[in-house]
């Protein structure tokens, strides 16, 4: 990448807010596993990088948002945890026996909340 590019894209990442930080973040996580979906055969070498990287994505989310001074209503705390949980569950069943139809639900919930989080249906 170009060092205009590179200084651009850091320039646009710092104005984004941390709610639009989020959602290109799973976005991106989302792709990566999207990504070895639709070419197993090849991607199939990448898969348990894309999961570590998702999981480090929803560690850092889950655990913002069920902290106690977390700004979020108990009810979505409590939600958030046990997303979090389903995600970290299926990451480990995906390494340990790899199938691409497993990847489905993950990155449909990257894509679902990512879209919730940019107000866009």
């Amino acid at each position: 990448m170009s060092y205009a590019a590179n200084a651009y894209a850091k320039v646009s990442q710092a104005a984004l807010s941390p709610r639009e930080a989020e959602a290109a973040v799973l976005i991106k996580a989302a792709a990566r596993l999207q990504l070895i979906q639709d070419n197993w055969t090849e991607q199939q070498a990448g898969l348990n990088d894309a999961l570590g990287f998702n999981q480090k994505v929803w560690t850092v989310l889950s655990t913002a948002a069920t902290e106690p001074e977390a700004p979020l209503p108990a009810e979505l705390k409590q939600s958030m945890a046990r997303l979090g949980a389903f995600v970290f569950t299926r990451t480990m069943d995906t390494m340990v026996e790899p199938a691409a139809d497993k990847l489905t639900a993950l990155i449909r919930i990257n894509r679902e909340l990512a879209s919730g989080l940019r107000g866009t249906p």
